[in-house]
């Protein structure tokens, strides 16, 4: 059964690695993305002139800003694209399929050319131009819209080194020639323009590679976060004794300066919000700082994607072929009766044969329920079922919806004992299920990983009547209370 690039076109794991790319799954995106700073930072001439290349794009768009009003189909054209889903790499919810960069990035973009953008290639702080100052500004404008762009303007470089490791490593009937939109910008007819390669097909689409050393996980290394946590560092880093002074008194200001009390976490962070917009040469301080800790940006990435390789891909390989070995993907039955098989099968696999080691990198438990739930997208691959992932309408959202047809649904919630909101989603269960396109029943699978989480959730369970409920499975990960590998 084929879950990963590797297995799917019959190449060897030791090949991907030593070309570099990362050994995506075909059946789910991974939470990883590229981060242009890798690009900037890097020690290869070809990831830098392709960060140029990003810069070069964004010159011609502040350019074409300056002169006014913007056509609604040049906009379309020129900042608008769809999520490269080709990489697998992302933070889609429903198998491969984002949303990519709307008319809320475009305009945001548009909007913001002049202020953020105006001193690209003459920047008097920093040492390059960043695409990310975008995010400091608007917020939301996050790290999923600055890899789509990204990844969209570097589209043509993905095509050619996936096209590279195909003629290298495949058969003529491994590859397929394909036509692929947008993948370089004539800037004489400022126009995009396809281009024809030879890329590895998987029946219904051609797939593409992403080098490893330019993926990141968690967020860009420039990101909203870091400046906002960061700020009160930031007024010392400013070279003019005058600007230092009115920035730290606007920013005690802000904070309200004769308060008794000491400013909670929110209070001082919107305090630093309101002082970047009113002093917005802290953003190019802010820039400059994380570009002269780049290196840290190098090996924080390495070690996460490295983290992700061993749980992604080998853990949950892993888990998979012992769930093959043991028949579990054979199971049927209408979607409510297969869902609660499968969630079965996969307890007593984790409590008693072993499979909870599978929870653990380097001797930690995933602690991430993100990476549970896709863990638990891939012990779905062989179903005749249609399994989505749904998306948060900030109200409690089911994570998985099971159908065959309209009338066959089934919801399946898969949770850390640890989450702070597992009262409130179980109290709301139904609600839930019947905003989940009408599916009328569901099931709720909870891990813990220690006594205290499992007492914890014993007792919101009884709190809330539901001890006896069926639809409610605990599932123990702990590694102090099972028996030895040898015994497993």
């Amino acid at each position: 059964m084929a879950t990963y690039f590797s297995e799917h076109f019959d190449v060897r794991r030791s090949v991907l690695a030593k070309y570099g790319a990362f050994n995506i799954s075909l059946v789910t995106d991974l939470p990883l993305f590229i981060d242009p700073f890798l690009l900037f930072n890097s020690r290869k001439r070809k990831y830098r002139e392709l960060h140029d290349q990003i810069i070069e794009y964004l010159r011609f768009l502040r350019d074409r800003a300056q002169e006014g009003s913007i056509a609604p189909g040049l906009l379309r054209a020129w900042y608008r694209f769809p999520e490269v889903k080709q990489t697998w790499l992302g933070f889609t919810r429903r198998g491969n399929r984002g949303s990519g960069l709307g008319q809320d990035f475009a305009i945001a973009l548009h909007e913001n050319l002049h202020r953020i953008f105006s001193d690209f290639g003459s920047e008097k702080v920093t040492r390059g131009s960043h695409l990310e100052k975008l995010c400091l500004i608007r917020e939301r404008v996050g790290r999923d819209n600055i890899s789509d762009f990204t990844t969209n303007l570097i589209k043509g470089y993905l095509c050619e080194y996936t096209q590279e490791f195909a003629r290298r490593n495949f058969s003529r009937d491994g590859r397929r020639g394909v036509s692929v939109p947008k993948v370089r910008f004539n800037y004489d007819t400022e126009t995009w323009e396809s281009g024809k390669f030879e890329l590895p097909w998987t029946g219904s689409d051609y797939v593409l590679l992403t080098p490893r050393d330019i993926l990141a996980k968690e967020d860009t290394w420039i990101n909203r976060t870091d400046l906002i946590r960061d700020f009160e560092r930031l007024p010392d880093a400013i070279p003019n004794d005058e600007l230092r002074a009115q920035v730290n008194n606007y920013f005690l200001r802000a904070l309200g300066r004769h308060r008794k009390r000491e400013p909670t976490r929110e209070e001082r962070d919107r305090a630093a919000i309101r002082t970047v917009f009113e002093f917005p040469e802290l953003i190019d301080v802010y820039i400059r700082y994380k570009e002269d800790h780049g290196d840290e940006a190098e090996s924080i990435s390495a070690e996460r994607v490295d983290y992700s390789a061993r749980l992604y891909v080998e853990q949950f390989r892993a888990l998979r072929q012992s769930l093959e070995r043991a028949g579990f993907y054979d199971i049927s039955g209408d979607t409510y009766e297969e869902a609660h098989r499968r969630v079965a099968f996969l307890k007593d696999v984790i409590e008693n044969k072993g499979g909870h080691r599978l929870f653990y990198v380097d001797g930690q438990p995933i602690e991430r329920e993100e990476d549970v739930q896709i863990m638990y997208r891939l012990t779905w691959y062989r179903t005749d079922s249609d399994v989505s992932r749904e998306v948060n309408d900030g109200r409690g959202p089911a994570d998985f919806k099971v159908s065959r047809g309209s009338k066959d649904k089934t919801i399946v919630e898969f949770k850390l004992a640890k989450n702070t909101q597992l009262k409130r989603n179980l109290e709301r269960q139904v609600e839930i299920y019947k905003k989940a396109g009408d599916a009328k029943r569901g099931i709720k699978v909870i891990v813990y990983f220690s006594a205290a989480e499992r007492k914890r959730v014993m007792g919101i369970l009884k709190e809330l009547k539901r001890t006896d409920d069926p639809d409610i499975v605990l599932i123990d990960a702990r590694k102090d209370n099972k028996p030895s590998g040898s015994k497993a």
